[in-house]
């Protein structure tokens, strides 16, 4: 599944690998009592839980931002080959959507100038590359790859530690390290007047998310600095994968206070299609209006 839509001068597309019931939300966020579940299940139903199965609905995907300079492709999903024992969902996928997803925006890997990963989780790499002749390799040959330099070392040195607890970091970040691909940066780094990092940290330790476009003519690309709208109505709620889920939530206050009620549109990583809208104030809390 792929969509468009305009933002000033920039061209952003969804590119969707995945869009299904993922998780219980009690266990994706562990601080969620049933009865807050349930007073809230009226309006997350069936968009946000479905009502089969009671599980979180979460999207997987990229968005690809075209500028008049430069196509950006922001997070690359869980990617094709790649064992996930702990997730069963995303081991060993093996699927043609999310190349056709490209396909579909007008542009090939080699149109790629930058692959910027929000942070370094599995589901936000894993097309970093892909399996040739046994190895993996830049999926995005001309790409350069940009890594917020504190998660790059935080997760370098937790595969030191312990390569089985995080796969991913062999298979999808190691190999761009190797082949020189990367370009490390601060998590406020400005690409140029159109794009800039936002420091969001929290979920992981140095997690970024990026703003595209001009005042009054802008978006806002979230990555996991917000997974589901009950994190909107209730920052603090904080999930599972979490490296503080207290800066998490002092983040997500700190970002609604800059966005909400205004003309930005938020392109969430996770939310199920379409995915995009803006947030507007609710109680002690924020509510995502979707975009229409």
């Amino acid at each position: 599944m792929t969509s468009k839509f305009a933002v000033g001068n920039l061209t952003i597309h969804r590119i969707v690998e995945q869009e299904e019931p993922f998780f219980d939300p009690l266990f994706f966020f562990p601080k969620l009592t049933p009865a807050l579940l349930e007073e809230n299940r009226s309006w997350m139903q069936p968009r946000y839980i479905d009502p089969k199965t009671g599980k979180l609905v979460l999207c997987i995907q990229s968005y690809l931002v075209q500028t008049p300079h430069h196509n950006i492709l922001i997070d690359t999903c869980v990617g094709n080959h790649k064992p996930r024992p702990a997730r069963p969902f995303w081991n060993m996928m093996n699927t043609d959507r999310y190349e056709k997803g490209l396909a579909a925006t007008g542009l090939g890997v080699g149109d790629i100038d930058y692959v910027m990963c929000t942070h370094l989780h599995v589901d936000h790499t894993g097309w970093n590359t892909r399996l040739e002749n046994g190895r993996w390799v830049p999926t995005f040959p001309k790409a350069k790859y940009v890594f917020a330099d504190k998660e790059l070392a935080h997760w370098t040195q937790r595969h030191k530690e312990n390569p089985e607890a995080c796969p991913w970091v062999t298979d999808s970040v190691l190999p761009i390290v190797e082949a020189k691909r990367v370009e490390l940066v601060k998590s406020d780094h400005q690409l140029n007047d159109l794009i800039t990092l936002l420091p969001t940290p929290g979920h992981t330790i140095d997690h970024y998310a990026v703003l595209a476009g001009k005042p009054g003519h802008d978006a806002v690309i979230t990555g996991d600095m917000i997974h589901s709208p009950l994190q909107a109505r209730y920052p603090e709620l904080g999930m599972m994968a979490d490296f503080d889920s207290a800066i998490a939530g002092a983040t997500r206050r700190k970002f609604f206070a800059r966005f909400a009620d205004t003309s930005t549109l938020v392109c969430s990583g996770h939310f199920p299609s379409p995915s995009t809208g803006r947030f507007t104030g609710w109680g002690d809390g924020f509510k995502f209006v979707e975009s229409t």
